[in-house]
């Protein structure tokens, strides 16, 4: 079955992923089997995307219940499940009013329209970002991803998205000028390495951003939705952005994203300025209804509990690792960087049933479901301590 479906996709699908040898049959909780009955801890979250776990009772029934009722109409009509689910998110943030949409990459794009759209009568449309950022796919995200490798082949690419340091203030400053829009910063980049800013830099930026009159724009897309032990990320640095951008966990596995907006720059987009066929819809709404039921006061202290946890036990266990070079991350968000390519250790941790990631080429990046139990973590950092224990150093 294996190597009819890994055919099946050499021949008929985009080869745009280096995809693991896996087929992955159905999924529970924190795992995931292959189509040969294999279990497999999942400390990836599919992407974070399966935030809190797969298949979670509530978000299954909340999907089932809608879908017999309605899966989709246009935005030129109203429905219930999109109404709820604004009026929850903006309960529970700063935001007044929620654009929704299918993804992140298309959330940083709404992002990027609203700051220059508030910016055009003034002559501003410059957004700032930051090195090893990563804001998406499409051409504005992409633009404003500074990462030259995603870039290649794909130029030019929207001109406007001057490049700062992370965690050094100055260099957002010497960017600043009569052209300058807005700022769009990960509070914790994840594609380009579990790098969490500083408190004293997100708290600059509000600052610079409110005596420069300009949109500062938290992308908080994987690092969100109770990723850091709060429902979102700038909660946890007490620092509230203008707008904030939201998907992959937010729907459980739906396809949803979301721009948020406070009061000021809520009504910036109007009627024909943006829309989208597919946001808001019924179903990606009910499940987003679920995951924000689910992602209750108890389980965001539990994630902090654990998290805090977790880093403690991964810095005892790489102690003496001379393959080890550092780790960092917040709440369950976690990189650990090495000194040698990370690709072989995931392979390695795959046969022994666990699930992660490398990203840059030597950061393992982890994003274990907030509902992991201690049993499970224990599963995790054993495995976790066998391969670090003798590394391997090729596929």
């Amino acid at each position: 079955m294996m190597k009819d479906i890994k055919k099946k996709t050499a021949e008929y699908i985009f080869n745009t992923y280096k995809r693991n040898p896996l087929v992955i049959a159905r999924a529970k909780g924190s795992w995931v089997w292959d189509d040969k009955g294999k279990k497999y801890l999942d400390f990836f979250s599919g992407l974070a995307v399966s935030g809190i776990g797969h298949s979670m009772p509530s978000v299954v029934r909340a999907i089932q219940k809608q879908a017999k009722t309605l899966i989709h109409t246009s935005n030129l009509y109203y429905t219930a499940p999109a109404a709820e689910l604004a009026e929850q998110l903006c309960k529970r943030s700063f935001a007044k009013k929620v654009f929704f949409c299918n993804s992140g990459a298309e959330a940083n794009e709404a992002a990027i329209k609203l700051m220059r759209k508030n910016g055009y009568p003034r002559g501003r449309y410059e957004i700032i970002v930051f090195e090893n950022s990563f804001h998406g796919r499409t051409l504005g995200a992409l633009a404003a991803t500074a990462q030259p490798k995603f870039h290649e082949g794909f130029g030019p690419l929207p001109p406007g998205f001057p490049v700062a340091k992370m965690n050094q203030l100055q260099t957002v400053e010497a960017l600043i000028g009569p052209k300058t829009a807005g700022i769009l910063i990960e509070p914790i980049q994840g594609e380009g390495g579990i790098y969490p800013a500083t408190p004293e830099f997100l708290k600059g930026l509000r600052e610079l951003a409110t005596r420069h009159q300009l949109v500062l724009a938290f992308d908080g897309v994987q690092c969100s939705l109770g990723r850091t032990g709060d429902l979102f990320s700038y909660q946890t640095y007490s620092i509230e952005p203008d707008i904030l951008t939201l998907a992959k966990g937010l729907g459980g596995g739906m396809p949803i994203g979301a721009l948020l907006a406070n009061a000021e720059f809520s009504d910036t987009l109007k009627p024909g300025d943006h829309g989208t066929t597919f946001g808001g819809n019924p179903v990606c709404c009910a499940a987003a209804l679920a995951i924000l039921k689910l992602l209750s006061p108890s389980m965001l202290k539990n994630v902090r509990k654990q998290g805090q946890q977790l880093m403690k036990e991964l810095g005892q266990l790489i102690q003496g690792k001379s393959v080890v070079k550092e780790i960092r991350g917040l709440g369950f968000m976690i990189g650990l960087e090495l000194s040698i390519p990370g690709a072989p250790l995931v392979d390695a941790c795959r046969e022994k049933g666990l699930l992660i990631n490398c990203t840059q080429g030597t950061i393992l990046r982890f994003l274990p479901p907030l509902a992991l139990s201690a049993q499970e973590q224990r599963f995790a950092l054993n495995i976790l301590r066998e391969v670090l224990n003798q590394p391997p150093t090729s596929h």
